[in-house]
């Protein structure tokens, strides 16, 4: 039987790790150890498994959610900033394959994953510009996006600050982090890519001032999610249980932030001011290391990664198996 609900670490357990990175919002693993990240500096910056770092690319500024193409050749890169969604070669060299949807700017475009049909879904976060408008004041209009062999489409609506998404095992759900309501959501996924009635995951809030932005599963179910602004880490279970892996909160400006938002009147440096002592903005969850126990957290506002070993392994990368089940 499973221990997770048990499983805690001191702040001490953690290792901060591949120094010199730029808003290292999310890291992508490769089967052979090596990493790759957003960096505000160029596009994204690869770090091989010898340590070398090597910054590609030239969209800057916040590169955020990306993939890569299940045959390893191409990343896809959601841009935050400019609402741009980017497809780009392991060199750097891009072009823009959508800012627009229905006629209009897509919004600040946050992440992009992809299935084992091929098919691309994309998180849009807001259609508020620039995106701090929808975390000053919350509101439900952000989107997923499906591009399938018929083009690109939106598959759900009604979002409060769609951040990451990820697909379980075997595709049956799509998971989304509704950063604003401070809770996990996901939607059945139906075989010609439309979703069903969307479901809470675990609980309806996950606390004051649970802001979620990236998470994983692992390969028994459970969701492994970066609370942001509490500068930590909870896992929730099949079963709908919540806990607390570790965070730093800075109590008194988390104060003054939650009630800000709920005037729906937060400025960014009453955000800013969350940041913890020793862990400042945690924002995505990577599984790892050829046994997957190996956990990264990229964030925005650390130079480094975080990273420690779970009890679990995650669910093997799409582009690791040209499938997401785990290897038999």
């Amino acid at each position: 039987m499973s221990t997770i609900k048990t499983f805690t670490l001191d702040l001490d357990a953690l290792q901060f790790v591949h120094s010199g990175l730029a808003r290292p919002e999310n890291v992508l693993a490769e089967r052979d150890g090596t990493l790759w990240m957003p960096d505000s500096r160029g596009s994204l910056t690869r770090i091989d498994p010898d340590g070398t770092m090597t910054t590609v690319g030239s969209v800057g500024g916040e590169s955020n959610g990306f993939a890569l193409s299940p045959d390893g050749q191409f990343f896809y890169v959601a841009h935050l900033g400019n609402g741009y969604v980017y497809k780009m070669d392991r060199a750097g060299n891009h072009e823009i394959i959508l800012n627009e949807m229905d006629g209009k700017p897509l919004g600040p475009a946050n992440d992009v994953i992809f299935d084992s049909q091929g098919r691309m879904w994309i998180s849009i976060s807001t259609r508020a510009n620039p995106w701090f408008l929808a975390a000053a004041a919350p509101r439900p209009d952000g989107y997923i996006i499906l591009w399938d062999e018929n083009g690109p489409r939106i598959v759900a609506d009604g979002i409060y600050f769609t951040n990451e998404i990820r697909l379980n095992a075997d595709e049956s759900y799509l998971y989304v982090a509704e950063t604003m309501k401070a809770r996990m959501i996901r939607f059945p996924v139906n075989p010609d890519g439309s979703l069903g009635e969307r479901e809470v995951v675990g609980p309806d809030n996950l606390g004051e001032g649970a802001y979620v932005d990236g998470f994983a599963l692992d390969q028994e179910g459970n969701v492994w999610v970066a609370t942001i602004v509490r500068n930590g880490l909870m896992i929730i279970t099949p079963d709908g249980h919540a806990h607390t892996v570790f965070e730093d909160v800075n109590a008194a400006p988390l104060a003054h932030a939650i009630t800000k938002v709920n005037a729906n009147a937060l400025a960014p440096e009453e955000l800013f001011a969350c940041v913890g002592p020793r862990l400042q903005f945690p924002t995505s969850v990577t599984f790892a290391g050829p046994d997957l126990r190996t956990v990264y957290m990229g964030s925005l506002a650390m130079p480094h990664l975080v990273s420690f070993e779970s009890p679990i392994p995650g669910l093997p990368p799409l582009h690791w198996t040209g499938s997401i089940t785990p290897d038999s």
